[in-house]
């Protein structure tokens, strides 16, 4: 069994860059500071409940679960 992606690289191939998204511009429009993003997306954050919010917000195809399911298999790992 190979570990699970980390959701940051996820969010920035599938949601980030598909929708060709700055780091800047995604994190402007997420209300939170371009480091935080930038610490998600690189594997050396994680996430909360309230960021699972805002980012289900801001991707409307996905859910707070979705993205709490991806940290908790990461996690899990």
């Amino acid at each position: 069994m190979h570990s699970p992606s980390h959701l940051g690289k996820i969010l920035k191939g599938l949601y980030l860059d598909g929708a060709d998204l700055t780091v800047t511009q995604a994190a402007g429009a997420l209300g939170i500071s371009r480091k935080t993003l930038s610490q998600i997306i690189n594997g050396h954050a994680g996430i909360s409940a309230p960021m699972a919010l805002l980012l289900a917000q801001a991707f409307p195809t996905t859910t707070p679960q979705l993205w709490l399911n991806l940290q908790l298999q990461y996690d899990l790992w």
